[in-house]
C-alpha cells in the first residue's frame, strides 16, 4: 500500500524524506493513542458521520525541503509543523496549482486550472467570475460558518478606498474575512475587515531592502501608501490573533454549524521580519529565522483548537503556495536546500517550483504517522470538499478537480490522471505517471541561470521523477515518442477545458 502506518516505505525518490526522528517521534505517539483511545488503534479509519471543521493553513514560498519531514537535512526547527506530520498523513508528491502565489490561489479555491483563466490580474479586479463555484461557497452551501483570515492576492473591484471592496472573500463564498490586498511587500498596505478598509493607506512607507541579501530577499518591501498604526512587522502576528478569535468564537458558540476556516499567512514571503524571540535563532539566516516564526504562530492555532475542544474532529490541512525564493548561492552560504532533493525555486516549471510540503491531519479518522506519494493538487481540494460533505460537483465546476479522500480514510487509490503547471515565463509541465515533460528550455522562472543562455541542446525538457527527482538527466531526445505522447495528451487537457471526465 502506499498509505503505510508508522514506518514508511519510500519509493526511490522519497526515501529520504521521512527521517529516524519522525518514525520514532510517530510510533511513540501511536502507541500513546492505543493507550488513550483504543476505539481509535489497529483499526482501519473509517468515514466520520459528522462533518468535521475545516481548517487550511497556506503560508507563502516555503520550500518543500524547509519541514523536516520532507528533507531530513534541513536545518530549520519547526516543532509544530513535525508535530501535524506525525499525528497526520504527509503527502510526497503535492502540488500548486502553479509556481508563484496569485494562480495557486487561484487553483486552490476553484478547483480549476489558472491558465484556463490566464493572464490572471490580481491587480485588475477580481480574478474569480460571481458564478464560479469556491471551497468556500460549496460549504457555505453545505451549512459550514465560512470564514478567511490573511493574504488575499486574488483581486477586488476597487473604486476608492473609502467605498466596499467588492469581488473579494465574501463575495467568494467567505462569510468573514480579515485580511490583505496581496503580499507584505506590494503597496498599498491596509487591513480589510469584510469588504472595507480599516483605515484608508493614507500616510507613506519608503522602500526598505537588507544587505548581503538579493534584491527580492530579506527585509525587503516597496514603497508605496501604508495605513496609519499599520506596521509590517505586526501583520503575521495579527492574522495568527485573528485567526485564534474566529476559532475561540465558534468553541464558544452552539456549534450547530462546523466552521471553515482558511488562514493564508504571508509568510516567509518577504518582507523577512522574525521577533525578537525568533532572531538570530536559526541556522538559516534571517530567513530560518523567520520560518521558525510561522511554525511558531501555526503552533498558537492548533492550541487554540486544543484549548477548545476541537482537535479530534477538526481536519487541518498545512501546505504553501509555492517555492521558495532560496539559490543555489544561499544553498552554499547556509548548506541548507530550501527545496531538499528538488531543483528549481519560486516560479520555476521544475519541481521546486511547485511541489509543496503537504500534510492533513483528523484525529478522528487519519491514521497518524501515516504517508502517501500519490500526486495530488490543490485543485483536487474542492472535489474533496465536495465528497467530504455528499455534495456532487455541476459539470462546469472544478475542471480539474479529482477527490483525494479516499488517501485519508487509508484507501490505496490513483487520484489523479495527469497533472499540468504553467510556469512564470509560459512554460508548461505535464505529468503523467513517473514522466515529466517541460516545453521549453530553462526553468522558466526565477532560478539563476535557469534560462538557457545559447540557443543549442533540446526543444524541450523530458525527465522520469521515479529515477531523477532532481531533473538532471534530459531525456527529451532519447524519448521523442514520450515527448509527443505527453504533448497530445497536454493539448487535450488544453483543447477540452477540463481534466475530470
Amino acid at each position: 500500500m502506499k498509505n503505510n502506518m508508522i514506518r514508511i516505505q519510500q519509493s526511490s525518490h522519497t526515501r529520504r524524506r521521512t527521517t529516524c526522528w519522525f518514525a520514532l517521534y510517530s510510533t511513540a505517539l501511536f502507541l500513546l493513542l492505543i493507550s488513550l483511545s483504543p476505539k481509535h488503534a489497529c483499526s482501519a479509519p473509517v468515514k466520520n458521520t459528522v462533518q468535521p471543521n475545516i481548517v487550511f493553513i497556506l503560508v507563502d514560498d516555503m520550500g518543500y525541503g524547509d519541514p523536516r519531514p520532507f528533507n531530513v537535512d534541513s536545518k530549520i526547527e519547526m516543532p509544530t509543523i513535525e508535530r501535524l506530520a506525525a499525528e497526520g498523513m504527509i503527502f510526497t508528491d503535492a502540488h500548486a496549482p502553479g509556481p508563484l502565489c496569485h494562480v495557486s490561489r487561484y487553483g486552490l479555491l476553484t478547483g480549476c486550472y489558472p491558465f484556463r483563466s490566464s493572464p490572471i490580474a490580481w491587480n485588475k479586479g477580481s480574478t474569480i467570475r460571481p458564478d464560479q463555484l469556491t471551497i468556500a461557497s460549496l460549504l457555505a452551501k453545505a451549512g459550514y460558518r465560512t470564514a478567511m483570515v490573511g493574504k488575499w492576492h486574488l483581486g477586488f473591484e476597487e473604486n476608492g478606498f473609502e467605498n466596499p471592496l467588492l469581488g473579494g472573500p465574501v463575495d467568494r463564498g467567505f462569510q468573514s474575512f480579515f485580511g490583505i490586498r496581496a503580499s507584505t511587500d506590494i503597496p498599498p498596505y491596509f487591513y480589510i475587515r469584510n469588504n472595507k478598509a480599516i483605515q484608508p493607506p493614507t500616510e507613506t512607507i519608503s522602500a526598505n531592502s537588507s544587505e548581503g541579501w538579493s534584491p527580492i530577499q530579506g527585509a525587503f518591501w516597496r514603497a508605496g501608501g501604508i495605513a496609519p498604526g499599520l506596521h509590517l512587522k505586526d501583520v503575521l502576528p495579527r492574522f495568527t490573533k485573528e485567526a485564534i478569535k474566529v476559532i475561540d468564537d465558534h468553541g464558544a458558540g452552539t456549534r450547530k454549524k462546523p466552521l471553515m476556516l482558511y488562514l493564508a499567512y504571508p509568510a516567509p514571503h518577504t518582507p523577512w521580519l522574525p521577533s525578537k524571540q525568533f532572531a538570530k535563532r536559526s541556522k538559516v539566516g534571517m530567513y530560518g529565522d523567520f520560518v521558525m516564526m510561522v511554525d511558531a504562530m501555526i503552533g498558537r492555532v492548533l492550541a487554540a483548537l486544543d484549548r477548545n475542544g476541537l482537535t479530534n474532529d477538526t481536519l487541518v490541512f498545512f501546505s504553501s503556495d509555492n517555492g521558495p525564493v532560496w539559490y543555489e548561492s544561499d544553498h552554499e552560504r547556509f548548506g541548507h536546500s530550501s527545496v531538499g532533493e528538488l531543483r528549481g525555486m519560486k516560479a520555476d516549471a521544475w519541481e521546486g517550483g511547485h511541489r509543496m510540503p503537504f500534510i492533513a491531519r483528523w484525529p478522528a479518522t487519519i491514521t497518524p504517522g501515516t504517508s502517501s506519494d500519490q500526486m495530488i493538487s490543490f485543485c483536487d481540494i474542492l472535489a474533496t470538499f465536495a465528497d467530504l460533505v455528499g455534495e456532487v460537483l455541476p459539470n462546469d465546476a472544478g475542471p480539474d478537480s479529482f477527490s483525494f479522500l479516499p488517501l485519508l480514510l487509508g484507501e490505496d487509490k490513483k487520484i489523479r490522471p495527469s497533472l499540468a503547471v504553467e510556469a512564470g515565463k509560459n512554460h508548461m509541465s505535464f505529468r503523467s505517471g513517473d514522466w515529466k515533460l517541460i516545453t521549453g528550455k530553462g526553468s522558466g522562472g526565477f532560478s539563476q541561470h535557469g534560462q538557457p543562455t545559447r540557443n543549442t541542446g533540446p526543444a524541450g525538457q523530458l525527465y522520469n521523477l521515479a529515477e531523477d527527482i532532481g531533473e538532471q538527466n534530459n531525456l527529451y531526445d532519447k524519448h521523442p515518442e514520450i515527448v509527443q505522447r505527453l504533448t497530445t495528451m497536454l493539448e487535450n487537457v488544453k483543447n477540452t477545458g477540463r481534466t475530470r471526465e
